[in-house]
């Protein structure tokens, strides 16, 4: 029976996360090899499975993967620079949070897409424009969630540490921060699955590579298959960066779990 925030097993927690791709797949093979869609615009799995088989084999396909990995992780680290620091101060100092508030919440808002014919005349349609697209959409996001984190430290921590003796930037380093560190490391684990998708836009346009690249050009041969498997890819590569995050978290932060 279900019953509310009532907590599974590990193997039952497997075991239902793959039932659901198998029926997806069950299902996507049914209406394909059933007739019921057209193959000419959606490939069947067999069909998926052999064009990519050919985009690894014989188009250089590991390349592209990982030209979007590289584009992703470096605009991705950029964003964590600069906004886990601001991020904490605004969190920390209100003064600092009524100064860049505003213009934070404004600007996470805009989608990064709409930077791109700007990024293109400023910086051309190399690898600096595509980390300024995953920069932009990344970096307003982290600075207000990692605020609003610092900015609800329990009170009873930061007046206890006043007790003791401790002075305004030790409150900040040693209770602030390791009190919301295990919080941090969870925003940047949600952000990163959101820059996958500011890199596919950034591929799809003035890109001589990347799977974005290879996307655009499948959709221009009708080659369903091909553009199938290249968003599996992209699904596969962040559920791996996922798990790893996540890994992480447990092996730095294990009080978390207390």
């Amino acid at each position: 029976m279900l019953r509310p925030l009532e907590p599974i097993g590990q193997g039952a927690r497997i075991v239902l996360g793959i039932s659901f791709f198998i029926l997806f797949v069950l299902g996507w093979g049914f209406a394909t090899f059933g007739g019921y869609v057209s193959r000419t615009f959606l490939a069947d799995p067999l069909t998926m499975v052999a064009d990519g088989w050919a985009l690894l084999a014989d188009h250089g396909f590991l390349f592209d993967i990982g030209v979007t990995i590289w584009r992703v992780v470096g605009g991705f680290v950029l964003a964590a620079i600069v906004a886990v620091p601001l991020g904490i101060l605004m969190g920390a100092y209100k003064p600092i949070e009524a100064f860049f508030e505003p213009f934070v919440s404004f600007a996470r808002y805009l989608p990064a897409s709409a930077f791109i014919p700007l990024l293109i005349l400023w910086a051309g349609i190399g690898e600096v424009q595509k980390l300024l697209v995953i920069f932009i959409g990344s970096v307003f996001q982290i600075i207000l969630m990692v605020a609003v984190s610092v900015g609800s430290t329990r009170r009873d921590l930061v007046e206890a540490a006043y007790t003791l003796g401790a002075r305004d930037t030790g409150i900040v380093r040693r209770v602030m921060i390791p009190a919301n560190a295990p919080e941090i490391a969870e925003i940047l684990r949600l952000v990163l699955g959101w820059a996958w998708t500011y890199v596919i836009v950034a591929e799809l346009i003035g890109s001589s590579s990347g799977i974005g690249h290879m996307i655009i050009d499948s959709q221009a041969l009708l080659a369903t298959g091909q553009i199938i498997f290249g968003i599996i890819v992209i699904g596969l590569i962040g559920l791996v960066s996922d798990f790893l995050f996540k890994a992480a978290n447990r092996w730095l932060f294990p009080w978390r779990l207390a």
